[in-house]
């Protein structure tokens, strides 16, 4: 991919638009509480990311996106449930604990359905395992 351009946003669609609607659409105002879980949640997925050879995706809009959903999952159900899913029981699946970021795929396979940690050979993988809490506000306000 050449240095700049990111990728088809049609083509990236397909993990966020399978998030359920509350996930998508994100207050722009944010609690302390959320404040501080977004920063617990950015450092995890730093430190995840340089601990497992991936990668953010070439466009920061879905990382952040990504980010603020496992936020909000962790201050409402007390886990970081993946936010790009579905679930009939948002509660069971916190206590199942098989869609709580990382999830078992990822754990198992490195597949990430919400294409937060990205392999090396995967065309929508960026160059960077670092996001700022500022970057992550900048890209989910409004």
């Amino acid at each position: 991919m050449a240095a700049g351009s990111g990728p088809d946003p049609a083509r990236l669609s397909p993990a966020l638009m399978s998030a359920d609607s509350s996930s998508a659409e994100s207050s722009s105002a944010t609690s302390s509480s959320g404040s501080e879980s977004l920063e617990v949640i950015r450092k995890f997925a730093e430190t995840y990311a340089q601990r497992t050879g991936t990668y953010f995706c070439s466009e920061p809009s879905v990382t952040a996106v990504v980010l603020e959903g496992l936020a909000r999952h962790k201050d409402e159900l007390g886990g970081a449930l993946c936010p790009c899913r579905h679930y009939e029981d948002k509660e069971a699946e916190v206590a199942q604990a098989f869609w709580n970021c990382p999830c078992v795929p990822m754990r198992e396979r490195k597949e990430c359905h919400c294409m937060l940690f990205l392999t090396e050979d995967n065309p929508f993988r960026g160059e960077k395992q670092t996001i700022t809490l500022e970057e992550v506000k900048a890209h989910t306000a409004g």
